[in-house]
């Protein structure tokens, strides 16, 4: 998983809509990220566009599942390819 949101999640909804590959979705409690279909934006912009709106700053990248820009072009095309 490249992009992950903590609890520190207000719910605002500013994210969801932002996400190019419809990774974002409500969770149980709050927005969560789907780790098959986040590429942080590679592919479609040059910055994660969920970070760039986050107004707490609670969408983090995962340290502990570390993805390389090629993994992520990667993925970025098997995504486009099933649409």
């Amino acid at each position: 998983m490249s992009l992950f949101i903590t609890d520190e999640c207000i719910n605002c909804d500013v994210c969801e809509p932002e996400c190019p590959n419809d990774a974002i979705y409500q969770g149980d409690e709050i927005y969560e990220i789907e780790p098959d279909k986040c590429t942080q934006c590679v592919g479609h912009y040059d910055e994660p566009q969920c970070q760039q709106v986050c107004p707490v700053d609670c969408i983090l990248i995962n340290e502990e599942a570390p993805e390389t820009q090629e993994e992520l072009m990667a993925k970025y095309e098997r995504l486009m390819a099933a649409k």
